[in-house]
């Protein structure tokens, strides 16, 4: 029997690599999630904890899904989540997490469709539930151009990164920001130092000349 190939998207997308202390300008390819939105500080809201074990069960169920069902496997991504807040000079400033929304992704290849993930939600139903099942969507993200970089320390440590990029580099390369925060957590923070921790930070941006 041939072995199944495992396609790693975070391998073979140039969107998941990034350096630290280098804001590149990037365009990003239009890919599809699992979705789940909320509000609240993600280290005390009920919602972000549910969330969480709600989206890598259906995740993981996905996953076996395609395998097993399709015969093509992968790797399931890391976690990601877009932010944002009325005043976003609560993420580089304040830092006041009770303000912030959040939605939580966690990537999908293309090849699954809705009844894939309602096939995996089922099945996840099953063997016990997740707390959240029914909040999930399966939704394409388009950023297009964005200016994104590695951020190594703790998440309350990025503040000054953020800054940096609304504020200097995105105004004097010509661009506005358009789009949501989105951080990629390239760590496992319950495995990880906090001073070791790395998350793309990523800003969705547009010309502010079109011409």
């Amino acid at each position: 029997m041939n072995e199944v190939r495992k396609a790693d998207h975070k391998r073979d997308v140039a969107s998941y690599r990034a350096r630290r202390g280098v804001f590149s300008i990037i365009e990003v390819p239009p890919v599809q999630y699992l979705m789940i939105d909320g509000h609240g500080d993600p280290n005390t809201a009920d919602a972000y904890r549910e969330a969480i074990e709600t989206i890598y069960p259906l995740a993981y169920k996905l996953k076996f899904l395609s395998k097993t069902a399709l015969g093509r496997d992968y790797t399931v991504m890391p976690l990601e989540a877009l932010w944002w807040a009325e005043d976003m000079a609560t993420f580089t400033d304040a830092r006041d997490k009770s303000a912030w929304s959040w939605t939580l992704l966690n990537l999908v290849p293309d090849w699954l469709t809705e009844e894939h993930v309602a096939e995996a939600r089922s099945r996840v139903e099953a063997a016990g539930g997740a707390p959240v099942l029914d909040a999930v969507r399966l939704e394409r993200l388009e950023e297009g151009l964005c200016v994104q970089t590695l951020h190594v320390g703790s998440y309350d440590d990025e503040g000054p990164v953020l800054d940096t990029m609304h504020h200097e580099f995105i105004p004097t390369n010509g661009l506005r920001m358009t789009g949501r925060h989105h951080e990629v957590y390239l760590s496992d923070a319950r495995r990880t130092a906090p001073d070791k921790l790395r998350t793309i930070l990523r800003q969705p941006v547009e010309h502010t000349d079109p011409s």
